[in-house]
């Protein structure tokens, strides 16, 4: 099969001709399929279904130090689910907090509370004049849009096989002072499925801030989120890491069961050092006398322990495993043959990141809705919704069943070689 670079203006012609008939059958189906966010599909939500059943009126609802949880108290999470969450993450109980059931509730905290009340005793943020962030590239929309919502100025760092540039953190982090932080997500990351290597995790651990409030935001999403049981990826524990290299307070390390048991009703938990769980609780103890611990017990009774989680989340990778393997066949037979279209192959996580040819992505999108397939906003995976390839489509392929998953990735495929060939076409 020849790429569209190979094809004549002829070829060109003709592809373009019988595409565009049959997108506008597609047009004609009545279609209404979402593959715009990452949430779990039902058969994923099902396998949670237990975790009612296991507190009822008869259950001591007590932690295992006797705290009754049905009252107020415990700022920081019941000991058990602090142990779980810890395992979880790999680190010590002693460093985490149990928060409620969103990690990007916590996260925006950190930023307001930085905001208002600076980190650690430093100067506010919003009594500088300058507060600059790293935004690895693609990346997480709803981190760029705190930071956005602050004023906080953003700067791409372009993302690599390993994690983000390091060259360019290093450059930015050691030397300028108004870099206050930089969004992380070190396993399976959003969008692209990347892992950071150890060479990228010590080189995080090793920074030398300019600014003494410099924090490293290591959003830990996906860390139980393989879809492989024999190829599963392993990270260094950054919190130790930066305390052997002598920086125990630069990461803000964040969690939860959002994507484990269920989005709307999990636990979410920050970690960090010692001096950083002190000044978040200082500020805590204001906002709150304490989060749901009976949700706290719910989970720790029905996962146990790390190893529970594990298993269950093996039957998750069970249910979407076979849909990341079906958008991956159906793009490999239908773009990177045609030469129209990149991707990275994920070992984890929720997303597929598509390098549709540049210039595309905003087109693609807009055609797909037009058809009734919602993707994710082309520009989202950048500071500001702005790609500067325009070429970046993150796809969600969880959410629906197999055979809408199907549907919808044939009528992308279809709309990516349509809008493919009219610029190949254009630049004959």
């Amino acid at each position: 099969m020849k790429t569209y670079q190979e094809m004549s203006k002829e070829e060109l012609t003709q592809e373009l001709t019988a595409l565009k008939a049959e997108y506008e059958k597609i047009k004609g189906m009545g279609l209404a399929l979402d593959m715009s966010r990452g949430k779990p599909g039902a058969d994923q939500l099902d396998l949670s279904m237990g975790m009612l059943d296991v507190l009822d009126s008869k259950t001591a609802l007590k932690s295992e130090n006797g705290t009754d949880l049905r009252n107020y108290g415990v700022l920081d999470g019941i000991p058990e689910a602090k142990k779980l969450i810890a395992d979880v993450i790999g680190t010590k109980p002693e460093n985490v907090i149990i928060y409620g059931n969103s990690s990007l509730n916590i996260m925006y905290d950190q930023v307001a509370r930085a905001e208002m009340f600076g980190i650690c005793g430093n100067t506010p943020w919003c009594k500088l004049d300058k507060v600059k962030f790293l935004c690895p590239v693609p990346g997480y929309d709803r981190h760029f849009a705190i930071t956005e919502t602050f004023g906080i100025e953003m700067i791409n760092i372009p993302m690599t096989e390993n994690g983000p540039d390091m060259d360019l953190v290093e450059k930015y982090v050691n030397n300028d002072e108004t870099v206050k932080g930089i969004w992380c997500v070190p396993k399976y990351s959003n969008p692209q499925g990347v892992v950071y290597s150890d060479e990228t995790v010590r080189r995080f651990a090793a920074l030398k801030p300019a600014a003494a409030d410099f924090r490293i935001f290591w959003d830990n999403a996906y860390v139980v989120h393989h879809l492989y049981k024999e190829d599963q990826a392993q990270i260094l524990d950054i919190l130790e890491e930066c305390k052997k290299a002598g920086n125990p307070d630069m990461v803000f390390e964040f969690c939860s069961t959002s994507k484990v048991s269920f989005p709307g009703s999990g636990i979410a938990a920050i970690a960090s050092s010692e001096t950083n769980i002190a000044d978040i609780k200082k500020r805590l103890t204001i906002q709150t006398i304490g989060h749901d611990k009976i949700n706290q017990l719910r989970h720790v009774k029905f996962f146990k322990n790390v190893d529970g989680i594990k298993a269950h989340m093996e039957k998750q990778a069970d249910l979407i495993r076979p849909k990341f393997e079906l958008v991956e066949k159906i793009f490999s037979d239908e773009l990177a043959s045609r030469g129209i279209g990149t991707w990275m192959h994920p070992l984890g996580g929720y997303f597929i990141s598509f390098e549709a040819p540049e210039g595309c992505a905003k087109e693609i999108v807009s055609k797909c809705k037009e058809a009734g397939v919602v993707l994710t906003g082309a520009g989202s995976p950048f500071p500001y919704k702005k790609d500067p390839k325009d070429s970046v489509i993150r796809i969600a392929p969880t959410y629906p069943s197999l055979a809408e998953l199907e549907q919808a990735a044939n009528v992308f495929v279809v709309v990516v070689r349509m809008v493919a060939a009219e610029k190949f076409l254009a630049e004959k």
